[in-house]
């Protein structure tokens, strides 16, 4: 027995353990959301874990992104947090993919090598390409949508995207799923009604300066979503196939 992982294996049993091991995860999206469920898919000894992020460790990712550490700042958050998971399990597989995910790069990503695709990014365009990459090649997905605004992590619901209430993110997904005949996405989502929160004055436009986000909400998504994940992989009672 593997001491690191002995509390998960008197937990789910050695079958279930050996199924975590053999799986191959790959992540979009390292931000609050997306590092946390990372975390804890490398903590229950998932044994691949392939991570994708554009984007450099910045100051105001410091109220709720894992890594984000004065001493983070400016490195690649994939970087960062595949070092982070071998710290945790040395023997697992992490490979660091700092790219955007679009049409023009999907082809780089071949969705069929994975057990599970978790969807943690904020582009609605790549958000959608998952699903419907994911979709026509079978493979499980999960998809976080809107943590901003939010304060009430009692309100999150595992649910098909056709069926969220009070969830803007999840509006304009229902809308353009529709378009892209995409007919089933499994998402964590929050019911309740968002926070008004007020444009920042003298902030850009593209600054989405009228987000604002909890630094324990998108830890609590991340968490959930990798428990998810999980259950499924190691046949406990997760989403199911």
């Amino acid at each position: 027995i593997d001491a690191r992982f002995l509390r998960n294996e008197m937990l789910w049993g050695p079958e279930a353990q050996a199924r975590l091991k053999a799986s191959h995860v790959i992540l979009f999206g390292l931000g609050g959301v997306g590092s946390y469920a990372a975390e804890c898919l490398a903590r229950a000894g998932v044994g691949a874990l392939t991570l994708v992020d554009s984007d450099v460790v910045s100051l105001t990712n410091i109220n709720r992104q894992l890594y984000a550490l004065h001493s983070t700042v400016g490195q690649p958050k994939c970087q960062v947090m595949a070092r982070r998971a071998l710290d945790i399990n040395p023997h697992a597989d992490v490979t660091a993919l700092q790219m955007f995910y679009d049409a023009q790069t999907a082809d780089e990503i071949d969705l069929s090598k994975f057990d599970y695709v978790v969807d943690a990014i904020d582009t609605v365009s790549t958000k959608l390409a998952l699903a419907q990459e994911a979709e026509r090649r079978g493979i499980r997905l999960v998809s976080s949508m809107g943590a901003a605004n939010k304060l009430r992590p009692e309100c999150f619901r595992f649910a098909d995207v056709y069926d969220t209430v009070n969830c803007p993110l999840c509006r304009i997904m229902r809308k353009e799923a529709r378009k892209r005949g995409i007919g089933h996405l499994r998402v964590l989502y929050s019911c309740e009604q968002p926070v008004d929160v007020a444009m920042r004055v003298g902030a850009a436009r593209r600054e989405r300066s009228n987000l604002g986000t909890a630094s324990f909400v998108p830890p609590i998504m991340g968490q959930m979503i990798a428990g998810d994940v999980l259950r499924t992989l190691a046949g406990i009672g997760g989403e199911g196939t």
